[in-house]
């Protein structure tokens, strides 16, 4: 069986992007939910699939993560991955939908686990704000920002990964996008503006466009349920799986686990120093 790709709530579940996306496990309301039940349920992932990959948002309550780390521990399992990259919620629900594309390929659990990290460096995510009052995890905000976002009607395009930017929106008003073919998701909160759709992906030249809700985390992490969440990403399993497949792999010499990349992600152990991640001619694309 493949890998599964698991998310803590379901509106990081995105429908599937092609035919061989592989549904996502919900892991909904571990801050809620008695410890006995979410331990049966993270066993029976792992008695179906092998190995777990937990995805989930800076976002979300820190008790979510305690107990994400509370099973691991008591279930005493290195075939649970916990990862928790730096996008924002709508760019980790896309980062998981990659993975979950990735699983129907024929990439050992190490290696689809590490390529989280990989793959992170080709999203674009952002968001436009009503507000950047509340805005703490984007360092280009500062006073001055603040005190223009208490103007009525301010509109604030931000970019927070791959690199922080801040701009106000208008019509000719740009965010640095991707070098490279992507679609744009576009997750809607409770401002109105068609500035994301109009204006930012035409200048984005993205080559595809849906739209979804904002993650019930979006709020909490831009400071604002006033917002529009945006990301640009790579839609195609065929360059997904170039990517991944040409970067040389290691064996984890604490587990033995194929990975790429300088740590397991399932026993956190690093390789020898001499060890690096280096790329390699990209081999033909095969994603049976």
């Amino acid at each position: 069986m493949p890998t599964a790709i698991a998310v803590t709530g379901a509106d990081l579940a995105l429908p599937p992007q092609d035919e061989r996306t592989l549904p996502a496990a919900v892991l909904a309301d571990l801050d809620r939910q008695p410890l006995d039940e979410a331990l049966r349920a993270v066993q029976l992932l792992l008695e179906q699939h092998g190995h777990l990959v937990v995805v989930y948002s800076r976002a979300a309550p820190p008790v979510v993560e305690q107990r994400l780390h509370t099973i691991r521990a008591l279930l005493e399992s290195d075939r649970i991955a916990l990862f928790r990259p730096e996008l924002p919620p709508l760019g980790v629900a896309v980062l998981a939908r990659q993975l979950r594309q990735l699983a129907s390929c024929d990439l050992g659990p190490g290696v689809l686990a590490s390529a989280g990290r990989l793959l992170t460096h080709y999203i674009h995510a952002g968001a436009l704000l009503g507000s950047v009052a509340r805005l703490d995890r984007v360092p280009v905000v500062g006073l001055k920002s603040h005190t223009r976002s208490w103007v009525p009607g301010s509109q604030f395009a931000v970019l927070a990964h791959p690199q922080a930017e801040l701009v106000k929106a208008a019509p000719e008003a740009v965010l640095p996008g991707p070098e490279f073919g992507t679609w744009m998701l576009v997750g809607r909160g409770q401002l109105q503006s068609d500035w994301v759709t109009g204006t930012l992906a035409p200048a984005w030249k993205v080559q595809g466009l849906r739209e979804t809700q904002a993650p019930a985390e979006s709020a909490e992490w831009w400071g604002t349920p006033k917002l529009i969440e945006f990301c640009a990403y790579l839609p195609d399993l065929s360059v997904l799986y170039q990517l991944v497949a040409s970067v040389r792999q290691s064996v984890c010499h604490w587990c033995g686990i194929d990975v790429i990349g300088d740590r397991c992600v399932f026993c956190s152990a690093t390789p020898p120093p001499a060890a690096e991640l280096t790329a390699r001619p990209v081999r033909a694309l095969t994603t049976g």
